[in-house]
Order: C-alpha cells, then sequence, then structure tokens
C-alpha cells in the first residue's frame, strides 16, 4: 500500500494526467482511500526509529545514571505508542478488507400491512440507486411481491469496491411515519421494514454437505411468476440442521434459482454462525457487525417533517426526498465516522 500511495503521487505530479479526467478521479480516489492506513503506517515507522534511537541512547549511558533513567521511561512509553498504533492499523487493514466483501441484502415488510410493503419497496429502490451512483452491481436475488406494488420479501446481492464498507451498518429496523395513499381521513400511519446485509461466505468460511439439505422443485406462483410458471422451475432448499428455509422462483432456469437459492442459504448460515460467536466473545455488547439485530428500530424516515433520523447516532438529515433517490453519503460517512470513534450504538 506504501509503494502504490508512492507510485500515485508521483504520477499526478505529471500534467498530462489531467487530460484524462476519469483515470484523474480514479487515482485521486484511490489516493484517498489509502491515505489513512498508509499515514498510520508511516507513523508506526516513525515510532520504531525513535524507539531505536531511545534505545542506543540507553546503552551507551551506562556511566551517566540520569540520562539513562530518562532514555528508560522514553522507552516504555514509546513501545506503549507503538503496540497503540499496531492496534489501529490492524483495524485500518480490516477495514481495507472489507472494500471486496460481496454481499446478500434481505429487506422484508414489518408492521404495517400494504404500507409496509410498499416501505420495503422503497428501501429496495433506495438502495439499488446508491448501487448505481458507485457504479456497484446489484444483482435481484429473490422476491415475493404483492398487489400494492410492495415486496414482502426482496433479496439483492451486492459487489463492489468499497459497497460492504459502506452498507454494513444498515442491518436493522428501518420506521417509516407517512400518510398512506389509501389513507382517506389522511391519518399519519407507522410501519417498519427490516433490512439484514450478510456478506457472502467464500467455500473456505463455510462447508455444507450435501446430505443436509432438502431441495424440492416446484411451479412458480403469485406475482411476478408469470412467465415462469409453466414448469416446476421454483426452488425450496431447507438446511435440516437448523431448519433455514430458503425459497428462489425468479429465475426461469431450475439451475439458476437452485445457484441462487444456495447462495442466500450460505449468507444466512454463516451469520448464524456469526451470531453464536459474536454471543459467546460478547454478551454484554452486540456487534453491528454479525449480530444484526432486527429487534429494535434504527432509522425513521419521517415524511411529514421531510427528515430521516438514524437514532443510533442522533444524526438528521432534512431532504428526505433525495436520502430515498439514494443520497445516502452524508448518512454512511455518519456511521463510519462515529464506528470508528466506537461511539456508534444499538438501536433505540
Amino acid at each position: 500500500m506504501e509503494v502504490r500511495y508512492r507510485e500515485i503521487e508521483h504520477l499526478l505530479t505529471d500534467q498530462a494526467i489531467y487530460a484524462d479526467q476519469v483515470r484523474y478521479q480514479q487515482m485521486t480516489r484511490e489516493l484517498a482511500d489509502l491515505g489513512p492506513a498508509v499515514r498510520k503506517y508511516r507513523e508506526y515507522l516513525g515510532v520504531v526509529c525513535r524507539i531505536e534511537e531511545a534505545q542506543h541512547l540507553h546503552d551507551a549511558s551506562a556511566h551517566e545514571p540520569q540520562l539513562r533513567s530518562l532514555a528508560a521511561e522514553e522507552l516504555v512509553q514509546l513501545a506503549e505508542r507503538r503496540q497503540q498504533i499496531q492496534g489501529e492499523l490492524a483495524t485500518l487493514l480490516r477495514g481495507e478488507q472489507d472494500e471486496h466483501v460481496d454481499f446478500i441484502v434481505e429487506i422484508r415488510a414489518g408492521t404495517g400491512g400494504a404500507e409496509a410493503s410498499i416501505f420495503a419497496a422503497d428501501l429496495y429502490r433506495m438502495y439499488t440507486k446508491y448501487a448505481t451512483q458507485h457504479d456497484w452491481v446489484a444483482e435481484s436475488m429473490a422476491s415475493h411481491s404483492t398487489e400494492s406494488g410492495g415486496f414482502k420479501e426482496v433479496i439483492f446481492a451486492v459487489r463492489g469496491v468499497g459497497a460492504y464498507r459502506r452498507l454494513r451498518f444498515e442491518s436493522g429496523v428501518h420506521r417509516v411515519q407517512r400518510v398512506p395513499v389509501t389513507e382517506a381521513s389522511g391519518r399519519i400511519h407507522t410501519s417498519t421494514a427490516t433490512v439484514a446485509i450478510l456478506p457472502e461466505p467464500k467455500e473456505v468460511d463455510l462447508a455444507i454437505r450435501p446430505e443436509e439439505l432438502r431441495i424440492d422443485v416446484y411451479r412458480s406462483s403469485g406475482p411476478g411468476g408469470q412467465g415462469v410458471n409453466t414448469t416446476d422451475s421454483a426452488v425450496r432448499i431447507t438446511h435440516l440442521p437448523t431448519g433455514v428455509v430458503v425459497t428462489c422462483q425468479d429465475e426461469r432456469s431450475q439451475l439458476k434459482n437452485k445457484q441462487k437459492a444456495m447462495r442466500v442459504l450460505r449468507a444466512r448460515l454463516l451469520e448464524t454462525q456469526r451470531n453464536q460467536q459474536a454471543q459467546e466473545i460478547a454478551s454484554t455488547r452486540r456487534r453491528q457487525i454479525g449480530s444484526a439485530d432486527r429487534s429494535e428500530k434504527i432509522r425513521t424516515y419521517n415524511f411529514p417533517d421531510r427528515r430521516v433520523t438514524d437514532h443510533r447516532i442522533g444524526f438528521t438529515i432534512h431532504t428526505l426526498e433525495g436520502f430515498l433517490e439514494g443520497d445516502l453519503d452524508a448518512m454512511v460517512e455518519a456511521l463510519e465516522a462515529a464506528a470508528s470513534q466506537g461511539v456508534l450504538k444499538d438501536g433505540a
């Protein structure tokens, strides 16, 4: 990372780079992404150099007790600082790994009937627009639409550099307060939808034996099933040890439905595994990554006041319409800052 950072710095001194604005923007963005870890690494090297100097002074002051004592004291302080920087650098490098994590997003309508399903569709559109803005790929996996034009459930995969890092804190209950289009009296209703961000495991992360699965095929039906329901293309996979069930009927091909269902199943099983580990390691502190607790609201979308409030960090945006159109950067950056400072609270 240090070598690449210096390479980009050198390339940006060439005036010719400004003629290619796309490449210039890519390089400046990469430089900004590498910056925190590289600066921390340089700080680490500086402390190591000071430790070597203090050690040399300590060894050369055998006949000067006062100077030797000062050097010994400095060595203790520098050793503590070196350990602290190592921890900070490890955290930054874990974040770098998050840049390349593919994940699955599950959105489900909660309380509120038809209005909850419409809100679930709003969230789906919001996240897919955000993905498009950042040149990420959003791939539909499975959905269960409603007559009102919403979703009881919609599942899609996201891949792209930085996508998981920026959306990892979206897991939880999202609440909307607005007047439904079907409400004649103009009364404000409160509805909810749950969002789960599930990192896709690699083969080495999770082993599933064939004998642990029951795979059923059937004919697709319901809204959205037209055109695919003439053959037994829908797939239901049950993981027998845990009872986790995944269905997929969006594709015309039974094989494609099975492949998508398996990806969702693996992600859900990995989430369950991480939940158990999180409870064992830190029973008094729910982790935002891994636990994906959906029992409490994390955010409220208030239409009368045109505001969006994240309750974990007390952060409010007063441009609700733009937010639902995918302008999430301000909220995402506030959540990342809170997480890096260790002040990201659980949902309220």
